[in-house]
């Protein structure tokens, strides 16, 4: 991950999140610096996030998004999940695709 994005961000971004319940996906997305990333860093992200490899982030996989962007960060709560998949799932599938989480990046 910090092939992409800069440590010291991940870390001020992944503590600011760091109470229960206070997860805010658009102002992470902000502060880690990945809003400001280009197309191919944003998919590099995804394809990290993408822990399966199966081309989409599921809800599994989005219960530790946090960690994705370092071993310690915390899990989400369910309905921390629950909104973040609500925010990026479009098409309604289920789990969130790399045009997706695209999306979701550009929106935030």
């Amino acid at each position: 991950m910090t092939d992409v994005l800069s440590a010291e961000d991940i870390k001020k971004a992944v503590g600011a999140f760091s109470a229960a319940e206070s997860f805010n996906y658009k102002k992470f997305f902000e502060m880690v610096g990945l809003k400001k990333k280009s197309p191919e860093d944003v998919k590099k992200v995804f394809h990290i996030l993408d822990k399966d490899r199966s081309g989409f982030i599921e809800e599994e996989e989005l219960k530790f998004v946090l960690k994705g962007f370092t071993p310690d960060g915390r899990d989400l709560s369910d309905k921390e999940t629950k909104a973040l998949l609500a925010a990026g799932d479009k098409d309604g599938d289920g789990k969130i695709g790399a045009d997706e989480f695209a999306t979701m990046v550009a929106e935030s």
